[in-house]
């Protein structure tokens, strides 16, 4: 792992978390804080924002917080222009719209949220910060995806779909940018103890992580790109179900995985 100092001076001075308002997003804002980066925080909700960013404060954090909706049509437009105006080195794409059940049952707006949110979104941050990037040579992209796009997963179909788009923009975009000193990592993680995760599990799934550990572990993986996944005993699931087993039995063991989980979509 780089020292603090290395680190925001390699993805500094400004990290611009999205989907920052609380678990994975606000571990990222604690740890990339601890690091030494100065944090613009951005999500769709101001209230949990305003309350991390106080809590950041606290520590001596200056954060600046930005209210948006990623999947709105005037994203990008804002987003360029936060660009112009701070020296963002660091880009983290957290968001996510996973609602649950059979694609049938659920409704077409509610799909069309996921393309927008999961797909469209990543799309337009990367998009809009990349200019300055790769004006100065150096800095970094990180794109959270998930265990559950490394194959067909029922009742979550469209979200582990837009995962699986995640990970493999973030892995051409790392053979794109890496000889211009940007730095790209999609980071596919398993169950995380977040407020969404523990609304929609009536158990704990084998292998869960804290948010906090997560956001370490990614962090910690930036600079090795172009794909990680924490935790020992997910990567050995990602290889159980990515590489060793016939996909149809993969698909099976993510249907049992999903059968209990509640809707979440956040």
């Amino acid at each position: 792992m780089a020292s603090s100092a290395d680190f925001a001076q390699r993805y500094g001075p400004w990290a611009l978390v999205a989907g920052a308002s609380e678990g994975l997003g606000a571990a990222f804002a604690r740890e990339l804080h601890a690091r030494g980066l100065s944090l613009i925080l951005l999500a769709r909700r101001s209230a949990p924002l305003e309350t991390l960013a106080d809590e950041l404060r606290a520590e001596g954090a200056t954060p600046r917080v930005l209210a948006m909706d990623l999947a709105s049509p005037d994203a990008h437009t804002q987003l360029l222009a936060l660009a112009r105006e701070l020296e963002i080195g660091l880009g983290i794409y957290n968001a996510a719209y996973a609602p649950v059940g059979d694609i049938a049952e659920r409704s077409f707006e509610e799909l069309m949220r996921v393309v927008d949110v999961n797909v469209r979104g990543p799309l337009t941050l990367t998009h809009a910060l990349l200019p300055p990037l790769r004006e100065r040579g150096r800095g970094g992209l990180l794109l959270m995806s998930s265990l559950a796009g490394f194959q067909g997963t029922p009742r979550l179909a469209t979200y582990a779909a837009s995962k699986a788009f995640n990970t493999i923009l973030a892995e051409g975009l790392w053979g794109e940018l890496r000889a211009q000193g940007i730095d790209v990592l999609a980071s596919c993680a398993g169950a995380i103890r977040t407020p969404g995760y523990d609304a929609a599990a009536g158990k704990q799934a084998p292998g869960t992580l804290d948010a906090a550990s997560v956001a370490r572990r990614s962090l910690d993986a930036l600079a090795r790109g172009p794909r990680v996944v924490p935790g020992a005993l997910n990567k050995v699931a990602s290889l159980l179900v990515g590489r060793w087993l016939p996909r149809r039995r993969a698909v099976a063991i993510m249907a049992a995985n999903t059968r209990e989980l509640e809707n979440s979509a956040r």
